[in-house]
């Protein structure tokens, strides 16, 4: 377990990302609050975990730190942010059939970029799942943080370290 360090002062824009995205009808946006109970199931649904409690407490936060992905009016993906700790993003997910075009790369640069908005001049990608390790190098040159415990995930109740 480790997490990754992203220098926010050396990512790409993300303009041209958005711009290839709407061509094919995805649009990227900032979660607002009277769509929260849908993103929540969302989060819930959308990949083998249940991201929901994160996503609750990204509409706890001024602004709202979840961005969404939408396709003819569905959501087909949201990340977050600031919402395990500080300065962390994370967690992010894209429906299955909807990966590999662009939304997760998107949603990542648009929520980095907020977080540099807020003062941050790196940013902590919070335990990502070993295949989504590449994704990252990729998208942002992410660096691994090696460590030998569980970080702050520790105080979680199913690692109690």
């Amino acid at each position: 377990m480790a997490d990754m360090l992203v220098k926010l002062y050396n990512i790409n824009s993300f303009s041209e990302q958005e711009d290839r995205l709407l061509e094919h009808g995805v649009r990227i946006k900032r979660a607002l609050a009277p769509d929260k109970s849908k993103i929540v199931k969302f989060a819930q649904t959308c990949s083998n975990e249940d991201y929901s409690d994160e996503v609750e407490i990204a509409f706890s936060n001024h602004p709202i730190t979840c961005y969404i992905a939408t396709k003819e009016k569905k959501i087909i993906g949201f990340a977050c942010f600031e919402v395990t700790v500080k300065d962390f993003f994370g967690p992010m997910a894209v429906l299955e059939e909807e990966r590999r075009k662009g939304i997760g790369k998107a949603l990542l640069l648009k929520s980095l970029h907020s977080m540099e908005e807020l003062g941050y001049a790196y940013a902590i990608i919070g335990w990502p799942t070993k295949s989504a390790i590449p994704f990252y190098e990729k998208c942002v040159n992410a660096k691994m943080i090696e460590e030998c415990s569980s970080g702050i995930y520790k105080r979680m109740i199913e690692i109690d370290e």
